[in-house]
């Protein structure tokens, strides 16, 4: 049996299922430069995929032997996208923990489905759908352009600046000690990202990354 496949930032990265988010994180690792053994028993999609990525197999993965075949217990990674049969998923999942696979990315559809597949051995479970909502919820407002949530309820977001801020420096506008939160960065169109600093001045054009936790953030986010 060959050395099973370090875990590293250029290791091969299994991904079993390629529906929309399984899809879209094989072709990202491939993009990254990461070699993928795609997994996935519609032909369709087989058909569909199998130019795009390094290595595209129609097979089933509930099926332990298939995997086993397929030299899936030499990876140190594995990705499972699948998510319309909370069988089919806790299946694989267990196939690939019974493989031996250390770093284990799945996708869950609800809390529960994500509850079995944490006992049964996923070190990551992901909840995508639910997710997007959050981040959509917070981006809805339209100050907010983009929304990183942490599980500390911590976050990052781009944003474009509240008008009590345009036309003043970091120092003079005093949003940290008014509001709690921290900025970062700020993007000036044309111009490359600079880090804060209190000289920084801030004109209405500008996009600012500001960090601090979730409500504070919603809160300066909502000044005019």
């Amino acid at each position: 049996m060959a050395d099973k496949i370090q875990q590293d930032h250029n290791a091969p990265v299994l991904v079993i299922g390629l529906g929309r988010f399984g899809a879209s994180v094989a072709s990202q690792l491939v993009k990254q430069g990461r070699e993928v053994l795609a997994i996935e028993r519609n032909p369709d999609l087989v058909q569909k995929w199998s130019g795009l990525l390094t290595h595209v197999v129609e097979a089933d993965a509930t099926n332990i032997e298939a995997l086993r075949q397929l030299g899936a217990q030499e990876f140190s990674s594995a990705v499972v996208g699948v998510g319309t049969s909370i069988e089919s998923s806790v299946l694989i999942t267990v196939n690939l923990v019974d493989l031996g696979i250390e770093h284990l990315w799945v996708k869950a559809i609800t809390p529960s489905h994500g509850k079995i597949l944490t006992r049964i051995g996923a070190n990551h479970v992901i909840y995508p759908e639910a997710d997007a909502g959050v981040r959509t919820a917070h981006l809805v407002g339209g100050r907010m352009l983009d929304f990183i949530e942490f599980d500390d309820g911590f976050a990052i977001v781009k944003m474009y600046p509240p008008k009590e801020t345009q036309g003043f420096t970091l120092a003079e506008s005093q949003v940290r000690a008014k509001y709690g939160v921290t900025i970062v960065g700020v993007k000036t169109p044309g111009e490359d990202f600079t880090y804060a600093q209190p000289n920084t001045k801030v004109t209405h054009r500008d996009v600012l990354i500001v960090s601090g936790h979730t409500e504070l953030l919603e809160r300066f986010a909502a000044r005019p």
